[in-house]
């Protein structure tokens, strides 16, 4: 598992591959990932948009942003967690992911970026 702390706030990031979504045959590749985002802060924050950077083997980039994740913005309060689980399909047997949470203190209305650090996404052959 991989973690960062910023602003606050830790963001830990779980990968999976998932063999029976994917077709080596045709360079498609599949992988899940799950995020937990915790709340250590004394207010409580609300996940506003997404920002995501995704490398394959070739080098080749593909961001993606919007609103929320997983069609919510979710309200995390101080000491709690948020968790949810989304995929990435990739042309290469492996690829990386970080980018960014616009997130806003619900006390002020101030909103701030989190950082979602980088993760790897490798077929578990490609490991020996």
């Amino acid at each position: 598992m991989i973690s960062k702390i910023s602003e606050g706030v830790t963001v830990s990031v779980e990968t999976f591959y998932q063999p029976d979504y994917s077709n080596p045959a045709n360079s498609e590749y599949m992988f899940a990932y799950r995020i937990t985002i915790e709340n250590n802060n004394i207010y409580p924050v609300k996940l506003l948009r997404r920002h995501w950077y995704i490398y394959d083997a070739t080098g080749s980039l593909r961001e993606v942003e919007g609103e929320g994740v997983i069609g919510v913005q979710p309200q995390v309060n101080p000491g709690e967690k948020y968790q949810y689980v989304s995929g990435c399909n990739l042309r290469t047997e492996m690829g990386k992911m970080y980018g960014t949470y616009s997130m806003e203190n619900v006390n002020n209305k101030k909103v701030f970026e989190v950082i979602i650090p980088a993760f790897e996404m490798t077929v578990p052959f490609k490991m020996n």
